[in-house]
């Protein structure tokens, strides 16, 4: 517990912490249960509603029957887990920021590594928590935590990775300069947000269903692959339809944080050039024609917009 103690911090000061879940510099005293660190403040009225939201129903849930075969069987079924899996060193230092219930931290503790999965829903962190006891994985903490006063030491990781995330909360921007400190000189970056133009199909599918009527959803394909799956497709229904916060970004719009928080650009994915074929992960793109980019995030919509429109940027923290 010791060696992740260490990558943990107040949320209130950014102090360390002592043994006792104490504050070394202002002395507040967090709680941990069942195993996992609350290290919290008063979340504002938006955190509450998006924990509350999420707290109702995590998502995904684990068979009865998960294994770690399962678990990675599982996330081999998009190419991008690999990559980025492939892009990491063996004994990286990782943070999840918004890990539900935590299949991407379990997918990515392999070798060395050290991985810490935060999120503000308890309910998510306790099948996280008992889907890594169950797989005997040992080097992952999840951790309760809030975006707005992260419990997490800054300039502490290889990888920072943040997935469908930051567009739920009440200033992504904001949010997103908050977890950009958390990765270390020479570190990487993976944040990925629903993209402006990719998640048209979907908010034309969500204003029809509003204003006709439930059953248009039937024209959403990911429901229709879902329907033999009562818990997924309901998941899925609720997150895209019926989420209480939202917002959608372009990738110039990302770039342009990057840049002010000292990270350099390498790459989105799926790619913004036009004739790219999808090599590594952090494989830079080269030239980052602005009309090109704009161009290619059209092109997302049909890519894309089947799964909600959510694209991933890279980046490499200044050394």
């Amino acid at each position: 517990m010791d060696s992740f103690r260490a990558l943990l911090a107040c949320p209130a000061c950014n102090g360390e912490l002592a043994g006792t879940w104490s504050c070394v510099s202002c002395g507040i005293q967090f709680e941990v249960r069942d195993g996992i660190p609350a290290l919290v403040q008063a979340p504002d009225a938006t955190t509450r509603t998006v924990r509350d939201f999420y707290d109702c129903a995590p998502f995904p849930g684990y068979p009865s029957n998960l294994s770690l075969d399962w678990l990675r069987a599982r996330a081999s079924r998009s190419p991008f887990p690999a990559m980025l899996d492939q892009a990491i060193a063996a004994d990286a230092r990782i943070v999840e920021i918004g890990c539900g219930t935590g299949a991407m931290s379990l997918y990515l503790s392999r070798a060395n590594r050290l991985v810490v999965g935060a999120d503000i829903s308890r309910n998510a962190l306790r099948l996280a928590s008992s889907a890594a006891q169950r797989c005997l994985i040992e080097n992952v903490q999840f951790v309760e935590t809030d975006i707005a006063s992260l419990g997490i030491r800054q300039d502490a990781f290889d990888l920072v990775y943040s997935s469908g995330v930051l567009h739920h909360t009440q200033n992504p921007e904001a949010a997103f300069y908050r977890v950009a400190r958390l990765v270390r000189p020479g570190g990487i970056i993976v944040i990925g947000l629903y993209n402006a133009f990719a998640r048209i199909p979907l908010r034309l599918r969500r204003g029809a269903s509003r204003l006709l009527g439930q059953h248009v959803t039937g024209t959403d394909p990911v429901l229709r692959d879902r329907e033999s799956e009562p818990g997924r497709h309901a998941a899925w229904l609720r997150d895209q339809y019926h989420h209480p916060e939202e917002h959608r970004h372009t990738l110039a719009e990302v770039q342009r944080w990057f840049e002010k928080s000292g990270i350099d650009y390498i790459r989105a994915y799926p790619s913004a050039l036009l004739d790219r074929r999808e090599g590594g992960l952090l494989d830079p793109e080269g030239d980052a024609w602005r009309v090109e980019g704009w161009m290619a995030q059209i092109g997302w919509m049909r890519q894309l917009g089947r799964e909600g429109g959510l694209f991933v940027t890279v980046g490499r923290r200044h050394i």
